[in-house]
């Protein structure tokens, strides 16, 4: 198996590495390659690999740009640190989307789903890439309607269409709603990005997971970040980076 890794962080290739040997000897590294621009040259100049391994966030922009400006037939295991580009990565090539550090047994099951598809991504047959990842899309995933809260000795449960956003400080996540209630949550915002749907909610930054609705305005911020206003008010500003600035004014215009 021909392997393609475009990867911008040393250390995350080489645990990707060591960890694709570890699961078949086999495997062939054929480049790794850390950037956009980088990629769509390789990929003008050589034949496509049997899968690849791709980050999100590369050293000159995301890796969903690839897409933008070459075709690419083969399928794509996304591994990133940030889950907030998950429906995105389903929308092109990707037959799976790991979180860093990628565990082994995550990325076995990954190659199974590979394996148990590569008949059908055989170029001989020139398969329908949209059906095939059909598949395995997420788009029928069930994600919460409602979530259950402990205030005192009261279960409270709060829907999610109430929900304005999520925000965390000193290692506590709180809920806010629409009517500007707090409530203090159990789960930290990975756990809570995964339950929700990311057709609604969008993790701003590190601080903030913030709803659709809750939405009033963006403007631009200082170093070509955005500022997220928001109907509710907040303890701090909510900002977008540069880096995520393309990828969320494209989940506004969704």
């Amino acid at each position: 198996m021909k392997i393609l890794i475009i990867e911008d962080e040393a250390p995350a290739f080489r645990r990707l590495q060591k960890v694709l040997e570890e699961i078949n000897p086999d495997i062939e590294i054929v480049e790794v390659i850390d950037s956009v621009e980088e990629s769509v040259k390789w990929f003008d100049g050589n034949a496509s690999p049997d899968l690849i391994f791709m980050d999100i966030q590369l050293s000159d922009g995301i890796s969903f740009e690839i897409f933008e400006k070459i075709k690419i037939t083969k399928p794509v295991i996304f591994t990133t640190a940030f889950d907030e580009y998950m429906l995105k990565a389903f929308k092109v090539n990707s037959i799976d989307y790991l979180l860093k550090p990628v565990k082994k047994e995550e990325l076995t099951a990954s190659l199974q789903k590979y394996n148990d598809l590569k008949n059908s991504f055989s170029s001989s047959v020139n398969p329908d890439l949209n059906t095939l990842i059909g598949q395995i899309r997420m788009d029928d995933r069930k994600y919460k309607s409602r979530f259950l809260i402990k205030q005192g000795e009261r279960l409270i449960s709060v829907e999610t269409v109430d929900i304005a956003y999520f925000y965390t400080r000193n290692g506590v996540v709180y809920l806010v709603t629409l009517e500007d209630k707090k409530y203090l949550m159990d789960s930290n915002l990975d756990e809570l990005m995964n339950q929700l749907d990311p057709e609604k909610f969008y993790r701003a930054n590190r601080q903030y997971l913030v709803s659709f609705q809750s939405i009033n305005a963006t403007h631009k911020y200082h170093k070509g970040k955005l500022l997220i206003e928001l109907y509710q008010k907040t303890d701090d500003p909510v900002t977008v980076s540069v880096e995520k600035a393309t990828d969320f004014k494209n989940w506004l215009g969704e």
